[in-house]
């Protein structure tokens, strides 16, 4: 019996971008892969109506999962996700943006790198981008903070490839409702990744500002808080040291009759108070990460029907 594919598509307002999406996979995916992939299209609550139908697909079929409110890109990756997990009548799902900037001639790619490791979730690895200098500085600052503050690498997005025996894994973490590329390292379920250059935006403009993409970095950190705020209270434990060796010195100075009069008191209880500050900070820090994994948490599998309004099938 041959295999069952689905692509997910998470949308808001995107509508023209996504016809345009259709065509290029038409166009793009090899045909026999085409022929057994189904479309499914997450609409996140979009304030606009179609205008028009759907670009005819060549695939096997569309449908489209409506949720009750918007929220936000990567809760609707989650919610889809789950709602594919339920049926379990999918080989593989396939996780990609409706902008076009994921090219779907990657899937191809994806798909045989899958055939060689068919256990792991296989990512796109982002190994050309097409945005401007300002962004692609920002985001090469946000990978040295991701891998400072969680020790891990992170050079892909929601370009994915799931495989049906870890997409019930992965619907099971909860962490993927914040951010779906740092759920999965935070699993710890195994996956793998392929180069694919970034493609442009096929129509409309990004609704990502500059807001909008550091709550997106955040949120990728904040799957990853417990190893976060210990490597925090760690370097506040080491900056203290730094800060008492200071006070020493400054201390020995005064002692010796070197330091400027009113300077050393100054600069000593100073650096006191901000050592006091930062390691009780992190202290804290850490205790209410602990407080937080006695609690129960969401989990997508369980809790995504809450959201979902309908789903209608298109072809």
């Amino acid at each position: 019996m041959p295999e069952k594919y689905v692509i997910l598509i998470p949308q808001f307002n995107d509508w023209e971008a996504l016809n345009l999406l259709i065509q290029k996979i038409n166009e793009d995916v090899e045909p026999t892969l085409l022929a057994q992939t189904a479309l499914l299209i997450v609409d996140d609550c979009s304030s606009r109506e179609r205008t028009g139908p759907f670009t005819s697909y060549r695939g096997n079929g569309i449908r489209v999962l409506r949720l009750f409110r918007n929220l936000g890109h990567q809760k609707a990756i989650a919610i889809g996700l789950s709602y594919l997990a339920q049926e379990a009548d999918w080989d593989k799902v396939i996780v990609m943006d409706a902008d076009g900037e994921d090219a779907p001639g990657g899937i191809n790619q994806l798909m045989a790198k899958s055939r060689q490791f068919p256990d792991k979730i296989i990512f796109a690895e982002r190994s050309k981008r097409q945005e401007n200098f300002t962004f692609k500085f920002f985001y090469i600052v946000y990978k040295a903070i991701f891998q400072l503050l969680t020790g891990k690498m992170i050079t892909f997005g929601n370009f994915s490839l799931v495989p049906q025996q870890r997409l019930q894994n992965l619907v099971r973490v909860s962490e993927i409702w914040n951010n779906y590329p740092g759920g999965i390292i935070r699993s710890r379920i195994p996956y793998d990744s392929v180069p694919l250059e970034r493609a442009k935006r096929l129509a409309g403009e990004s609704k990502m500002n500059f807001v909008s993409l550091v709550l997106h970095g955040l949120s990728a950190i904040s799957v990853l808080i417990d190893t976060t705020a210990v490597r925090i209270l760690i370097f506040s434990i080491m900056m203290s040291g730094l800060a008492v060796s200071i006070i020493f010195a400054i201390l020995f100075l005064k002692l010796i009759g070197n330091a400027t009069p009113g300077w050393a008191s100054t600069l000593g209880t100073t650096l006191l108070i901000v050592m006091l500050q930062s390691f009780l900070i992190s202290l804290f820090l850490v205790f209410m990460v602990l407080q937080y994994r006695t609690q129960q948490h969401f989990i997508p599998a369980i809790h995504f029907r809450d959201f979902v309004e309908k789903v209608e099938t298109i072809a």
